[in-house]
């Protein structure tokens, strides 16, 4: 949108070539790309700290059992990074080029445009802690979650327009294994997982399994294309997450998750005002926070 325009005339044209390099050799990155932006923005705001490296004195954020080992797309911000640097040293934040990798991961994979503004300035601290307290996690009940994204200002209808970004995302095993193979006392596998599905499942993650390279798609008929059919498969009793499924506890979620199957255009364009709300998110400007030379080190 022009921050840009007159320090570093190139930034989101770099950071889209990248993007576009690192899709076509796995589409998958799209949708880290977009869940690290999330991850980043719903801690201390859209800031670049999901990208600093842990030191012996410090475990970053992205060290956190919330984000290692499933965030990926850090070599994609990397590249965009080195880039700009040679190009325009000290110009553009990481925090933007994060923001900017997310917008176009999403016209990528679901050809669904949102603006981004540019000038976020990049923080200087990042603790794993704070994932713990900031973060849904895959095992929320509908009201955590709600909570959770109305702690950042987001409505009910937001969290789970947001929701559908899982369409193109994935699950790493392990944290499928209580759905599986440990549900309750009653039930060792969760009754509300399709049948059919939790058999499949129980064969790509084998009980007790450490391997953390095994991963499933939380959307078999289209795993690399961002729709609605996130939300066909939570009403298929699909969804792999208890988060997933929990959107249909209540009936206005309830409601919400059908409309969303069945009217992918509406989806489209709530997805679309719900992602520049998440961009600007806490974010810091002016003198605020730092521009990082490298997106991994604070300066």
């Amino acid at each position: 949108m022009g921050f840009y325009r007159s320090s570093c005339p190139q930034a989101e044209m770099v950071v889209r070539e990248e993007v576009n390099l690192a899709f076509r050799n796995d589409a998958g990155v799209a949708a880290g790309l977009v869940r690290m932006h999330f991850h980043d923005c719903f801690i201390r705001g859209c800031d670049g700290s999901v990208l600093i490296d842990s030191t012996a004195r410090n475990t970053a954020e992205k060290d956190s059992p919330a984000n290692n080992p499933s965030l990926r797309g850090f070599e994609v911000v990397d590249r965009a990074k080195a880039r700009l640097e040679a190009a325009c040293r000290g110009v553009v934040s990481c925090a933007d080029i994060l923001a900017f990798a997310a917008r176009d991961s999403v016209a990528l994979s679901g050809g669904i445009a949102y603006p981004v503004q540019g000038g976020r300035r990049d923080g200087r601290v990042s603790l794993a802690s704070d994932t713990f307290t900031n973060l849904p996690g895959p095992n929320s009940d509908l009201s955590q979650l709600t909570q959770s994204f109305a702690n950042k200002g987001f409505s009910q209808d937001e969290m789970v327009t947001l929701s559908g970004a899982h369409t193109i995302g994935r699950a790493h095993c392990d944290l499928l294994s209580s759905r599986l193979y440990n549900f309750s006392a009653m039930n060792t596998q969760d009754p509300s997982l399709e049948p059919t599905l939790a058999m499949q499942l129980k064969q790509e993650c084998p009980r007790g399994s450490n391997d953390a390279s095994l991963v499933v798609p939380m959307d078999r008929s289209s795993p690399y294309t961002l729709d609605s059919n996130y939300y066909s498969v939570v009403l298929a009793n699909r969804g792999l997450f208890t988060s997933d499924q929990a959107l249909l506890d209540d009936p206005a979620t309830a409601y919400q998750v059908m409309r969303n199957a069945f009217d992918k255009y509406a989806w489209r364009n709530e997805f679309s005002h719900a992602m520049f709300k998440l961009s600007q998110l806490g974010v810091y400007t002016g003198a605020d926070g730092e521009i990082r030379l490298n997106c991994r080190v604070i300066n």
